[in-house]
């Protein structure tokens, strides 16, 4: 899974500024075809600054969308744009659906999505062309450099440099007191201390500091000997040196702030993005499909075992805020052992409890707790509170889980960690790919684990007791 990368904030804007003029070329386009009027009606217009307003949205959450380097091809660059295209499709076709617009024209969408695909893909891959043009031509000469340090920091320096637009950038080699990889072992030109003979007897035109931050004597001396001999000195952080964890980069404007776990859902934007989908979704699942399956539901429930139909139990939410979370009754009334964990063929379980549990039907519920802000659709699934006391006291990451909102289905979960944890590492494997979802969170990545979950609910869950 990809992390954000930021690039230059002018050509993000030039890009959005540009793909809104095509857009707009795109509706007049379909208006003509559709209904032979290059006017734009007054609802209409509303619709599309909807429709721009959302691309903007999803752009923003591919930062790929708006690459013009040579680090990305082509093919790769259109298969971005077409997947942002394609969510963009299924949440605007989605809302249609769900509030009934009378007046949506299948024609004038599907025309709407043709002109803008083809307007977006031709003009991107125009300023790409144009861009490329005038770095070639433009480049800077002689532009020789050398790295300090074998760090990931400095691979990826190296890596990200030697694969640039400007032809003219000549690499010179690393210096390091660590061990190359096998692949770049040839670029080693010599230990660090080797660096300043090194630089009198070959011309070099930048230095590239990429060692931990705390070696302050060494990078007072290089930044020393580069303004004497009017070099540039640039440094590069090695993070993940200087502190002994993964490290991940945002920017507030331009101050730069560092954190030592990859949380995309701290973000604001991505935070809001979430809770819109979580209600759109939850509404579309309430109004469309409870009416129909839940009184079914309800009456088998009631046929096999004396009871309600609906089961509470507090579980621990975000930030081990505690909550009602319901379900669909699956065990006997008087078993007394709520807290027990399930088990295969566990005695308390009904008949008909086996079969929801099976298809996960005794979640649907929660669409009401996701309504209520307490679970999202897609998130780490809430345990038990005697889990969350026994664990935490295990395990130092099984809090970390729970700094997002849980979720009715979560990423461990569609890939096979659910059920029983008493088998050894269950649950450390449960919390790792939990961790792995708070730290990669994408939109894509919350409509690919429901595409899983509506797979395995048709097919039935194994682990499902």
């Amino acid at each position: 899974m990809e992390r954000y990368v930021r690039y230059s904030n002018t050509t993000r804007n030039f890009l959005t500024v540009l793909d809104s003029c095509l857009i707009w070329v795109a509706f007049h386009l379909a208006g003509f075809v559709v209904w032979h009027s290059w006017a734009i009606k007054t609802e209409v217009s509303f619709f599309f600054l909807t429709f721009v307003l959302l691309w903007w949205i999803l752009a923003w959450q591919y930062a790929n969308v708006y690459r013009l380097d040579r680090r990305i091809t082509y093919g790769a660059k259109l298969r971005h744009l077409l997947k942002a295209f394609l969510v963009h499709g299924v949440l605007v076709v989605g809302t249609v659906l769900l509030l009934r617009v009378a007046d949506a024209s299948t024609r004038y969408l599907v025309a709407i999505y043709a002109f803008s695909v083809v307007g977006v893909v031709v003009g991107r891959f125009g300023v790409t062309l144009c861009y490329r043009a005038w770095l070639q031509h433009f480049s800077r000469q002689h532009n020789r450099f050398v790295i300090v340090g074998a760090s990931q920091s400095g691979q990826d320096l190296y890596h990200y440099l030697t694969a640039d637009d400007s032809a003219s950038r000549e690499f010179k080699g690393f210096f390091t007191d660590a061990p190359l990889p096998t692949s770049l072992r040839a670029l080693r030109r010599g230990a660090v201390t080797d660096l300043i003979s090194y630089c009198q007897s070959t011309p070099v035109d930048e230095i590239y500091y990429a060692l931990p931050l705390d070696r302050h004597d060494l990078i007072e001396e290089l930044s020393c000997y580069a303004e004497d001999h009017f070099l540039s000195f640039r440094i590069v952080p090695d993070y993940q040196g200087t502190v002994g964890k993964d490290v991940s980069v945002r920017f507030n404007d331009h101050l730069p702030i560092l954190t030592v776990r990859h949380e995309p859902l701290g973000f604001r934007t991505n935070q809001a993005l979430k809770r819109l989908f979580d209600l759109g979704f939850s509404l579309l699942v309430i109004v469309g499909l409870f009416p129909f399956i839940l009184p079914v539901l309800a009456l088998m429930i009631k046929l096999d075992s004396p009871g309600p139909v609906f089961f509470r139990q507090m579980r621990p939410g975000k930030r081990n805020k505690l909550f009602p979370c319901y379900k669909l009754r699956t065990m006997r009334t008087d078993h007394r052992q709520g807290e027990l964990q399930a088990t295969k063929a566990d005695p308390r379980v009904t008949r008909v409890g086996r079969h929801l549990r099976k298809y996960n039907l005794d979640e649907l519920p929660q669409f009401f707790n996701v309504l209520l802000g307490h679970m999202s659709v897609v998130g780490p699934r809430p345990n038990m509170v005697s889990q969350l006391e026994e664990y935490s006291k295990r395990s130092r990451t099984y809090q970390l889980r729970h700094a997002v909102t849980p979720g009715i289905t979560g990423y461990a979960q569609v890939n096979g960690f659910r059920g029983e944890t008493r088998a050894p590492n269950a649950m450390e494997k449960r919390v790792e790919y939990d961790l792995k979802y708070v730290e990669n969170w994408s939109f894509v990545l919350d409509l690919q684990i429901i595409g899983k979950t509506v797979r395995n609910m048709v097919r039935g869950e194994e682990n499902a007791y």
